[in-house]
This record gives C-alpha cells, structure tokens and sequence, in this order.
C-alpha cells in the first residue's frame, strides 16, 4: 500500500507532520503518538469530526487525540462502561433488565427491574474487571432499519424499538457487540474493553451507581459524596414525567404530534409554580430573611428568582430583588487568571466585606447606599439605590457564589436560605441513551446567545469549556449546601428549542473547530419532534428567558 496521505497531527503545544498509507487505522497512530499525552487516548478529532479510534484514515486530514479531559472523549468513555456494565449484568444476572436513569454522586444512577444484593453486585463488578483483563473489542455493526426493528423485537428492547419505529431518518442502525452481547447506541465506542480502567460500582438505595473519572481528574474516581438532595430532585423529576405521561423521547414525540403536548407545557409550567410557591410558603413560615440562589449557567435563575417574589407578595411580603453583580471589585483590584484575564467568575471578584456590611444593615433596618456596579468603568456608583429594609423584608439574591459559604461569612446562618437551580431532565432516549442535563443547558444558551447577545453558536460552544470550569469550581461543588433544590427543567422544552437550535447549529462550517460539538448536538435533537407553534407558552416561563417573550427578561 503506497504511502501517500499527509497527516497534520496537533497535539498539545505541538504540531507533527508526517505520511501514512491509506486504510491506516487510527488506534495504530494513537498508540504511536500515547507517549504525548499524560493519559489514555480514547478517540480522535479528524477535519474538526469527532472518530472513534477504530476507524480508519481516508484523505490527508488535520488529526488530534482525545483523552478523557475532552468532552466527546468523555461521552465516549460513559457510554463504553454502560456497555461493559450491561454485558456484566447479563452475564451475572441474566435479564435482569437495566435502565440508565441521571448523572448522581459523579457517575450514573441506574435501576434493575429485580434489586440486586451486595455480593450479587460485587460479581458483576469482578466480571466487568476480567472483561477489561480480557481486552475484548466493541464491535460495531450497522443493519438496515428493518433487520434493526426486527433484532430489538426480539431481544424485547420495548422503549429502543418504539423509539426506531418512528426514527425514519435513521436508515443504517448503529449496534454494538461485546462477546456477543449487542445492544444498540446512538455513540460510538473505544475500540476495546482494555480502555477502561477506572470503574466502580456502589449500591444508592433503590439502585446501583456507576461512577467513573472527572474529566479534571482522568486517572482516578472521584471522593464518594452522599448528594440526598439531588437524588430526590431527580425522583420529583421522575414523578412530574409519570404525571405527564413523558419518560422517553417517543412519549413526547407522540404528545407532539397529536398536539397534546400544549396541555403537557401547561402542566409542567403549573409544576413550576406550585414547587415555587410552596419554597415560598417555606421562607415565609421560617421567616428567612436572606434568599440566596445560585445554579450554573443557562438554569433560569433570574425568571425564577422573579417569579419566587411573586409568590412572596402573594404571602403578604415585599421582598428585596438584587444581583451580587453589583458588588464586584474595582476593575484594578479584579484578580486575573492564568491567562493573565480578568477572572469574574471567581469568588475573590467580589466584593464580599462590603456585601456582608450592606446586608447586615439591612436586616438591622438601617438605611444602605447599594452600589450599582458600571461595567464600562470597572467601578461601583453609589448615590442611586438608598434603601431601606422593613421589618421582616426577604431580601432576594441572585448569584453564582450564593451557597458558598465565603460569600454570606458575616452574616447569622438563621437569617438565610439558599436554593440551588439547575434543569435535571428525566427525559431520556431510551432506557440506555440518556440526555446529559449539561447538553440541555448547552442548548438553551446558545438560543438565548442568539436570540438576546447577538453570540453565534460558534462563540457560545468556543466558550462553553470554561463556562464549565467555572461551574465544576464555585458551583457545584456547594449545592449541598442548599436547603432546597428547583428543577428548572420542563420535560417539553428540547422539542422546542430545536427550531431555534438546529440553523444556528447548521451555520457553523466543517473546517471551524467547535463543528464536532455542532454535530453532536444536531444528532441528539434529531430524535426529537419539532414543536413548531410555541405561542401556549406562557410569558412569565423559564423557557420564555431562552426563546424569547418574557415578562421578566429583556
């Protein structure tokens, strides 16, 4: 085979250029070029197209590896230890059928139809290891649609088979096999079971948890954190879908079509208020006076933050609203981060002596000179918000840091509550292929990027990977700190996003670097119907604040 195809291989700080021979296989120039990256390679970014490593190299192209810092790398690492989880299961404990439920406790909560004992999940844990041992290879087939039908009737995969019944798009099925069990996913794979090392197993009360690696920290498993409120945000989250009838994307799929699904956004938006109204019932019966809500980009958090006022008004309160934006730093006293940028994002830009004094005041009933920071300056201006709390007056903050304890030091922690905010969807493709809430978050911001900052989806996904960073530093790591969790999540809202998701997505060219993310996401809202008239959406929503028609965001 002749040598002929040019491979610009950029890895790191550095860039190799070198010939290989048509029909190379992709892992044969990993395993070459490991030596360059400090942790395993799990697949490639071919011509900006994410490739699992079993491919093989076609056309002179411009190539990078992936480890499991990157987050397609990262997906694929998830979706082949569910793969090497389910053949573990079936192995130990026959059809013992598994579903794949949420992220928890940094992995995956699952459920098995029959609960599982304590030495029972250790055997499936010992045969997930020999089949790493054994290095066994993922084996993808692709069967025409029919064939594909016909194998998930027979295996019994019911909500898989409803789900392709009604995917006409999809004409060649992707299946994947591990010593001859198959099962269908949407994602590619590692070539091999060998590729994953870093697994455990763990029994989380009605179900079992898979967790895996961070992708800051590829090469170990995470502390064990009991995160009980998450698990039950997640099972209110599985109640509110039973109600509507929703739990996997052919359920909304039909609402869609039949034109219900404008009786299921009245009911998910009723949810909304009522979960609400019954947090503010809390405050006033508590008699907090201190309402700090925080939750990582794209949550909701200033439609919710207006709407909690309004349940508060309707329990005779006049709350305060403020962000702590407006206590930042003086632009010159703003810590910078290791690029030498201003850091924003980190708790140290915030003016936090002069916050604690403000609200110490007002909860003393002094009056308080409130500062409105002026972003063109880099400076605080006072003169324009002299106020004065009542007797008993909520004051409602917004911002990222408000359940970091740094933030509020100062002030009587019987004086606060804290409200975490996040959209947990439960709405999932099948019983294996879940939706990332981080994808559902992604989705909603480059709409609102759009729609409201003028911001390509280009810039919005160029973007995303520090957003996340920031995120995974001064937000998550304190949600266990919240006395209360808001799903802000509405089971429809991805059929309606689409519309406005797909050109903005479509836009960006194959040679622009964020085209991989763009292609990921297309293929996930592929699977979804398209809710074309969303006038029945009611002004005062959450999704109002992405699409657009809100009463409470410009």
């Amino acid at each position: 085979m002749n040598v002929d195809l040019k491979i610009k291989l950029n890895q790191g700080s550095k860039i190799f250029t070198f010939n290989t021979a048509v029909g190379t296989q992709i892992e044969t120039l990993a395993k070459k070029f490991q030596c360059e990256t400090p942790y395993r390679i799990l697949a490639a970014r071919v011509n900006n197209t994410d490739t699992c490593l079993n491919e093989t190299i076609k056309e002179s192209c411009t190539l990078s590896f992936l480890d499991l810092r990157d987050p397609s790398a990262n997906a694929i690492y998830q979706r082949s230890v569910s793969f090497l989880y389910l053949k573990a299961v079936y192995d130990v404990l026959g059809s013992n059928r598994v579903l794949i439920e949420n992220s928890l406790n940094k992995g995956l909560f699952t459920q098995m139809k029959q609960n599982v004992t304590i030495e029972e999940l250790e055997a499936v844990e010992d045969r997930m290891r020999q089949l790493v041992k054994e290095d066994l290879p993922f084996i993808k087939r692709s069967y025409p649609r029919q064939e594909a039908i016909e194998k998930l009737r027979n295996i019994g995969y019911v909500q898989k088979l409803r789900l392709l019944e009604n995917t006409l798009w999809l004409e060649n099925v992707p299946f994947y096999s591990l010593d001859e069990f198959e099962n269908f996913f949407y994602g590619p794979m590692v070539p091999s079971a060998g590729y994953i090392e870093y697994f455990e197993l763990r029994k989380c009360r009605r179900g079992v948890l898979l967790r895996f690696p961070e992708p800051k920290f590829p090469n170990q498993i995470p502390p064990y954190r009991d995160d009980i409120k998450l698990y039950r945000a997640f099972g209110e989250a599985r109640e509110w879908a039973r109600l509507m009838e929703i739990s996997y994307v052919q359920d909304l799929n039909e609402k869609v079509e039949d034109g219900s699904y404008k009786e299921v956004t009245q009911i998910s938006e009723a949810l909304h208020e009522k979960k609400i109204a019954e947090i503010a019932d809390e405050i006033t019966q508590e008699g907090k006076r201190i309402i700090l809500i925080a939750g990582p980009s794209s949550s909701g958090k200033t439609t919710f933050a207006q709407r909690l006022c309004i349940q508060l008004r309707v329990n005779g309160l006049k709350p305060l609203y403020m962000g702590t934006d407006d206590y930042f730093l003086e632009r010159d006293q703003t810590p910078v981060d290791e690029n030498g940028e201003y850091n924003f994002e980190d708790i140290d830009a915030i003016d936090r002596v002069l916050f604690n004094h403000d609200m110490n005041a007002l909860l003393a009933g002094e009056q308080v000179d409130l500062p409105v920071f002026d972003f063109q300056k880099g400076q605080k201006i006072f003169g324009n918000r002299v106020i004065k709390a009542k007797k008993g007056q909520p004051i409602v903050i917004e911002g990222i840091h408000g359940l970091n304890k740094e933030l509020t030091s100062e002030i009587p922690d019987e004086a606060k509550y804290k409200i975490y905010i996040s959209p947990l969807t439960q709405l999932n493709i099948d019983t294996h292929n879940r939706i990332p809430t981080t994808d559902a978050r992604l989705i909603r911001r480059i709409v609102r990027d759009s729609q409201f900052r003028g911001y390509s989806a280009q810039h919005t996904i160029k973007l995303w990977p520090k957003v996340r960073t920031g995120e995974d530093k001064n937000i998550f790591p304190f949600n266990g700190e919240a006395d209360v969790l808001f799903n802000s999540a509405h089971i429809y809202e991805l059929s309606v996003l689409k519309k406005y998701a797909e050109p903005l997505l479509k836009a960006i060219k194959p040679e622009e670097p964020e085209y991989s993310e763009a292609c990921r996401l297309l293929q996930l809202l592929q699977f979804f119907r398209t809710v074309k008239d969303d006038s029945m959406i009611a002004n005062h929503s959450i999704i109002r604040e992405f699409i657009g028609g809100s009463i409470f965001v410009d």
